[in-house]
């Protein structure tokens, strides 16, 4: 039996753009329905995502949606950190590259005493994003 974990991020109106965004940043595949597609055609919030994702062939994989109007919802503060590890520095290098983009950096992407890499920033979209490369034992 295998069990996979996929974060599954929150918007308010900004969905489609971030998993855009995160596809951009780590490749694969964008599928998105509206709650138009759900049969809510007539509703205003038909072109906001009621269901999206971006899945890659290198393991990454994160699924959003646009919470409606008419549910409460709020950022937070720091109510989750998306956590992307590799065992490669130059490809993590790469993902922080494009997605400090905008961001605010929280620690930059360095060296540091439990890992070859370590990074942390919050994207523009309020995601906290922890990058590191697994240290070898």
């Amino acid at each position: 039996m295998t069990v996979t974990t996929t974060p599954h991020l929150n918007f308010r109106g900004d969905a489609r753009e971030a998993l855009s965004f995160y596809r951009s940043v780590f490749g694969g595949d964008l599928v998105v329905a509206t709650y138009g597609d759900m049969g809510q055609a007539d509703s205003p919030e038909a072109d906001l995502v009621v269901w999206g994702q971006v899945a890659a062939g290198n393991g990454f994989r994160v699924m959003a949606y646009d919470v409606p109007a008419a549910r409460p919802w709020s950022r937070g503060d720091d109510p989750f950190f998306v956590s992307v590890r590799g065992d490669d520095v130059a490809e993590i290098a790469g993902y922080w590259e494009k997605l400090v983009e905008g961001a605010t950096v929280v620690a930059p992407l360095a060296p540091s005493a439990w890992a070859p890499a370590y990074g942390m920033l919050t994207d523009r979209f309020g995601v906290t994003w922890v990058l590191d490369v697994a240290a070898v034992s």
